[in-house]
């Protein structure tokens, strides 16, 4: 007789964006041990934590959903929550996954009774605030007038609004000001700089909003150094990207565990 489903056990899939560059995949694999141990911490009952990337994999994230629900019931799981690493709430989170997530539940319908949901997404954590201003209170560029949030930035409608909500929480955390800017979209962090150069600031320190290093993060370490041949009377640090942590780990769980049980 097959032992009954435990309420209380779930499946966690963290999933990322995806990258040719390996390092964000193996920062990933990092974040979900500490998140297993985590939630492990917080419930004996049994769990399972693992990553999948919504592009530049071999099979689409649907297909890696349906693989991990395959693992869960086989460990007797039968809640999945799928947990977007993603910063903002553009057009991946609000759409992609969504739709990623609902290929999946009709092939998993077919098969089991399988409980398959999508958790708010990592940056809608409050305590993201407290990893950034760690990387703004570095210490390393010594009392900067001013600071750049630097973030990929989203073509969806509304989809930056809370990157000006934070830098106003920054502002508020460092007492300096504390502007946006954009990878993908404007305004960009070469305006940002010339903006506040101009405005009289000769201390700037940069905050990328990305999670792990990466390839977009390398060419923001370029254009800053570029930045800095420009504007050499000018002192422009780099912090870095709000990598791999418990501090993080924490977040991560907080967001996969929530509603859990509850009903």
């Amino acid at each position: 007789m097959d032992t009954p489903p435990d309420s209380t056990s779930a499946a966690y899939l963290l999933v990322t964006h995806g990258s040719r560059d390996p390092r964000p995949e193996v920062a990933a694999k990092a974040l979900a041990k500490r998140v297993f141990k985590k939630l492990s911490d917080r419930s004996e009952a049994p769990l399972l934590v693992e990553t999948a990337a919504l592009e530049l994999q071999p099979q689409p994230l649907h297909q890696q959903i349906q693989q991990f629900t395959d693992l869960a019931v086989g460990q007797n799981i039968r809640i999945v929550r799928v947990v977007p690493l993603f910063l903002l709430p553009g057009v991946h989170v609000m759409e992609d996954i969504p739709a990623e997530v609902e290929l999946a539940n009709r092939a998993i319908d077919n098969i089991y009774n399988v409980e398959l949901s999508i958790q708010p997404h990592l940056g809608s954590h409050p305590g993201i605030i407290e990893l950034l201003a760690n990387g703004a209170l570095d210490g390393v560029c010594e009392s900067p007038k001013a600071q750049i949030l630097l973030s990929h930035g989203s073509r969806r409608p509304g989809g930056n609004q809370p990157i000006e909500k934070i830098t106003d929480r920054l502002h508020r955390r460092c007492q300096i000001p504390v502007v946006a800017a954009y990878w993908s979209v404007e305004p960009n962090a070469e305006l940002r700089v010339c903006e506040l150069v101009a405005a009289g600031c000769d201390r700037i320190r940069i905050l990328p909003y990305f999670l792990f290093p990466g390839g977009i993060t390398d060419a923001i370490a370029k254009q800053v150094d570029r930045l800095r041949n420009q504007f050499s009377q000018t002192a422009l640090h780099l912090a870095q990207p709000i990598g791999v942590s418990d501090e993080l780990a924490a977040l991560v769980s907080d967001l996969a565990d929530l509603n859990i049980g509850a009903a």
